[in-house]
């Protein structure tokens, strides 16, 4: 065969067919999408969602396949006659592709990028589908007689063929030498025909995976695709603890929230604006469970504070002994009350326990041993000697008390179910709230130091008063503090005077204000 017969039997072929159909959004910040086609005549779809879009442009493609005619056995390929990138990096980042990497029969593939942006169909040889990671074949074309299936397309061939003495073979798709090629040693090589190049190895290609979603090998920028591919093997990491860290878990969804955020603006998907969003909900949420786990809570910018009584379930504790006590008080009247709140913390678990003089001393009782009298005449509380004997023990000879309605029944259990080691923990709490410095510089009553215990447990986390800072009902007040409607206002006005409450307000029957700073740490935030 001549030089010349040679290039016409190139030019024979025909460049393989292509088209792609894109998903983009259609307004910034928008959920709809369009879905356009390569096609002149094909016009673009509008969808309300990007589901709906990938289900139309799967549709719109797969509807050109079936009118379109099966791959060409003469048609050369349609990805390298575009120079794709796959192939322009498969011969070197500044080098055109080297034809003789095609082989294989021609067939019909589509590729896609795993984000659903894009799908592309295209007519090429076996081999350069492969090329491609996402590609399926559709179709393969029959094997064609002849030199023609085996010829390369002229944009790439040409001028190796016209190079090659009168008489060789046309150049063949493999690296190795064909089996049946005969044999050409001995030929001198042309001026100008480059010697084969040894193909370089790929590089290797990060994959990761975070919230279920698969993170692009080629998502750039690169320290965007790291940071994500990074996040996901710490989540995965994190769930294998065996016990959890909220601040680090925090810390970690504040960063995926950050880096989806990125990631939307680099790919246009709003939903990973929606990802980002739940991100930095779930941080703020394992944030404030960490500072009410660890008695901490924000009080300022930069600023946390240390409670006296560390974690939701002390706190209500807390609240539930105060309750057990407003419903259990065997008299009437708020010094009874106070008593009766610091008797049942001593003796909470078992019904018994130590008590010395000064315990009692310390609190604002108008005659104590008048009160304790009447406590054991009730059957209340029971003591080895008289109530004068309490008053007058000393810690290293206590008296033992007993309540026999703390004591557990048959079945062992009690009326709380707090461990040994949260008992004196919440004992201590109320002494410190009942014996505050300033209450007791006032001279307060007890019916203020019950009313500094009931709006300890009824705050928000900031030191608000009521869960949300919505205040509290005014008759609660009355009814834990013993006291008459009329006689709540002055004990707010002394509270405010020891520096304990702020911005305390009496609006439609409800208490409003806050805790004062300096007492925080002995606050119990309500859930």
């Amino acid at each position: 065969m001549t030089v010349e017969g040679t290039v016409s039997g190139l030019e024979e072929r025909v460049a393989g067919r292509a088209w792609t159909v894109r998903l983009d959004a259609a307004d910034r910040g928008g959920a709809t999408v369009r879905v356009s086609c390569s096609r002149p005549a094909c016009t673009p779809q509008v969808l309300p969602t990007a589901a709906a879009g990938r289900t139309a442009a799967v549709a719109h493609l797969a509807t050109h396949l079936r009118a379109a005619s099966g791959p060409r056995p003469e048609a050369y390929c349609a990805c390298r006659a575009e120079e794709c990138h796959t192939h322009v990096r498969d011969a070197g980042p500044r080098e055109r592709a080297v034809p003789s990497r095609c082989g294989g029969p021609v067939v019909m593939a589509v590729i896609n990028d795993r984000q659903g942006r894009w799908w592309r169909a295209l007519e090429c040889c076996a081999r350069c589908a492969a090329a491609h990671s996402s590609a399926k074949i559709v179709a393969t074309a029959p094997a064609a007689a002849g030199p023609v299936a085996t010829r390369p397309h002229p944009a790439a061939g040409a001028r190796a063929c016209a190079d090659r003495p009168a008489g060789a073979i046309g150049p063949h798709f493999s690296h190795a030498p064909s089996s049946t090629a005969p044999a050409t040693q001995g030929v001198p090589v042309p001026q100008g025909v480059p010697a084969p190049r040894t193909p370089k190895p790929r590089r290797s290609r990060r994959y990761g995976k975070i919230a279920q979603r698969i993170v692009p090998h080629d998502l750039h920028p690169v320290a965007l695709r790291d940071e994500l591919i990074e996040l996901g093997d710490l989540f995965r990491a994190y769930q294998q603890r065996p016990e959890p860290d909220l601040a680090e878990l925090a810390d970690l969804h504040s960063r995926k929230a950050k880096a989806f955020r990125i990631w939307a603006e680099v790919s246009g998907v709003t939903e990973l604006v929606l990802e980002a969003r739940r991100a930095e909900q779930a941080a703020d949420a394992a944030l404030l469970q960490h500072q009410q786990r660890t008695g901490q809570s924000p009080v300022g910018e930069g600023e946390v504070t240390n409670r006296l009584l560390p974690g939701l379930t002390q706190w209500e504790h807390a609240r539930t002994v105060l309750a057990h006590v407003a419903e259990h008080t065997p008299l009437p009247g708020p010094e009874a009350r106070l008593m009766a709140v610091m008797l049942t913390l001593r003796s909470a678990l078992t019904g018994t326990g130590n008590l010395v003089g000064q315990d009692v001393r310390g609190l604002p009782l108008t005659d104590p041993e008048e009160l304790i009298g009447r406590l054991v005449d009730s059957g209340w509380l029971s003591i080895p000697g008289t109530a004068d004997d309490l008053l007058e023990s000393r810690p290293e000879s206590p008296t033992p008390i007993t309540i026999p309605s703390l004591m557990p029944g048959e079945d062992g259990q009690g009326p709380f179910d707090f461990g040994r080691k949260t008992r004196p923990k919440l004992s201590g709490w109320a002494q410190r709230v009942v014996g505050d410095k300033k209450l007791r510089k006032k001279k307060t009553g007890a019916a203020t130091r019950l009313l500094a215990l009931a709006l300890a447990v009824r705050t928000s986390t900031d030191g608000r008063l009521g869960a949300d800072g919505e205040g509290i009902d005014m008759a609660a007040l009355t009814s834990w503090c013993a006291i008459e409607p009329d006689e709540l206002e002055p004990l707010v006005e002394q509270l405010t005077a020891a520096d304990w409450l702020a911005e305390a307000a009496v609006t439609d029957g409800r208490l409003t204000g806050r805790l004062a700073e300096r007492v925080l740490q002995v606050s119990c935030p309500l859930p």
